[in-house]
């Protein structure tokens, strides 16, 4: 019986020895341990996802350098660099983007406390009734400590996808500033080609009046048939019928830049109706870096990788659930009847666990292909915002040159067609030539001077959604806290 009392004693201090040993392990080499973390993929180089051409293949050399960060400033026009200020101080989109950043910031703080002990304290006070009751009060203080241990990087890799999600959420509020800077040029473009197509109807229809009252003069003379009269009533009012269309269309866009820049409809349209301007006109030739210097520029292809790397890191999350969980766990309690004595007691408790799963009937397993087709859809649509990324720079700087050559040939048109309406007008009023040759000429020039007025505004839409497609128009938000992953956002 000695014997086995003996025995027992010596399992219980080789227990101990154990026990205190795995604490020690624990405590003291806890920051080294992440050495057993699994390994985890990183986002591959663009070049090995998606091969980049080394030149642009469509879009024609450019000279004109262009500042992204402020390119609408080139088009000279004060209302669409108010109005675009605006929108990136009060547009409510760009602000409830900004809430989800703020969101990924705090979740990416969650994620950084994993990896710090989780403490709690607790006391009471306790008074006994009855017969046989204690005298006084029971007065009790405790704490508790839970910690564990990063062996195979779990809380590495969720903290990994909360910087992923935190980049995306921030170059995401980068790429809406881009899109709203560039809806407000271009509505602003819009609402001045409407305004100065209204205008040119509103001068065709005081001439077109004036047409009328010659055609009824001559008419009522005897010169001409009431047919020459009745065309000229027509075609007044064709042109009276267009007014009331292009100030609803000028309303309406008014009305759409007052909510990009996060105000009432009114001060907006009063703003254009009130200051007309000429459509602005653009560089043409933009210089326009390489493609792989563009996509650099580009938030959203750098928020598609961000969210790619944090999906990876979401697959390093699920496979550490396969391996084993270290955990360590305290408790520190003391009590007493009053103040003064409350620590002269003080007891304690030191546990570490190792616990591994065994069986869970695929849930695991089906967490890791999940994140792996997650992964496998955020590759896609990093390679999708690439080749979309490629085709907005190769269509708006051939748009560019194209718009350009239009307003050419318009222009010239619309100059002809101006000395042929003068000349129809003054030869009609002379008797030489019939009211069907001067309504021709008159609709010729209503024609073309609209299609003028629509081709310069098509120019410089160009000009913005080439501007807009090389990265321009954004900036990192203060405090954002993102780092570079593509490349350097654009400032």
């Amino acid at each position: 019986m000695e014997h086995d009392s003996q025995r027992d004693g010596a399992s219980r201090r080789q227990g101990r020895s154990a026990a205190a040993a795995a604490v020690c392990l624990l405590a003291l080499a806890g920051p080294t341990l992440t050495g057993c973390a699994l390994s985890r993929a990183e986002p591959p180089p663009i070049a090995s996802v998606q091969p980049l051409p080394d030149r642009w293949v469509l879009a024609p050399p450019g000279e004109a350098e262009v500042a992204l960060d402020r390119y609408w400033a080139m088009l000279d026009d004060p209302l669409v660099s108010e109005f675009v200020a605006k929108a990136q101080a009060d547009n409510l989109d760009i602000a409830q983007a900004a809430a989800r950043l703020r969101a990924a910031r705090a979740g990416l703080r969650q994620a950084q406390a994993g990896f710090l002990p989780t403490i709690s304290g607790s006391g009471g006070a306790q008074r006994d009734i009855g017969d046989l009751a204690r005298d006084g009060v029971q007065l009790s203080l405790g704490a508790d400590v839970q910690w564990e241990a990063d062996l195979f990087g779990r809380i590495d890799a969720s903290r990994d996808a909360a910087r992923g999600d935190l980049q995306a959420a921030g170059y995401s509020l980068g790429d809406l500033e881009r899109v709203i800077t560039a809806q407000v040029a271009t509505q602003v473009i819009s609402a001045r080609a409407l305004a100065a197509q209204l205008a040119i109807a509103r001068e065709t229809l005081a001439v077109q009046e004036d047409n009328l009252q010659i055609a009824r003069w001559r008419n009522q003379a005897g010169l001409v048939a009431s047919l020459d009269v009745e065309q000229a009533r027509t075609q007044r009012a064709q042109t009276a019928a267009t007014i009331p269309q292009l100030e609803s269309n000028l309303v309406a866009v008014a009305n759409a830049i007052s909510t990009l820049i996060g105000e009432p409809p009114g001060r907006v349209y009063r703003a254009l109706a009130e200051a007309p301007r000429a459509v602005p006109a653009p560089p043409i030739r933009v210089a326009i870096a390489a493609p792989a210097d563009t996509l650099r520029r580009r938030p959203d292809v750098s928020a598609a990788e961000a969210r790619l790397a944090a999906d990876l890191a979401r697959i390093g999350v699920a496979r550490a659930q396969l391996y084993p969980l270290a955990r360590l766990t305290g408790t520190i309690g003391t009590g007493g009847t009053d103040v003064g004595d409350l620590f002269d007691i003080v007891t304690g408790n030191v546990f570490a666990s190792l616990s591994q799963l065994i069986f869970d009937g695929g849930r695991v397993r089906g967490q890791i292909d999940a994140a792996r087709a997650n992964a496998d859809g955020s590759l896609a649509a990093w390679r999708q915002s690439i080749l979309t990324a490629l085709q907005e720079v190769e269509s708006a700087a051939v748009d560019l040159g194209t718009s350009d050559a239009r307003v050419t040939a318009l222009a010239e048109a619309s100059d002809g067609a101006q000395n042929a309406a003068i000349l129809a007008r003054s030869q009609y009023q002379a008797g030489l030539i019939d009211f069907q040759t001067l309504l021709v000429a008159e609709s010729q020039l209503l024609s073309t001077r609209t299609a003028l007025v629509a081709a310069q505004g098509s120019r410089a839409q160009a000009y913005i959604a080439l501007a807009r497609a090389m990265g321009g128009g954004w900036t990192v938000p203060e405090g954002a806290a993102i780092n570079p992953i593509a490349g350097e956002p654009a400032t």
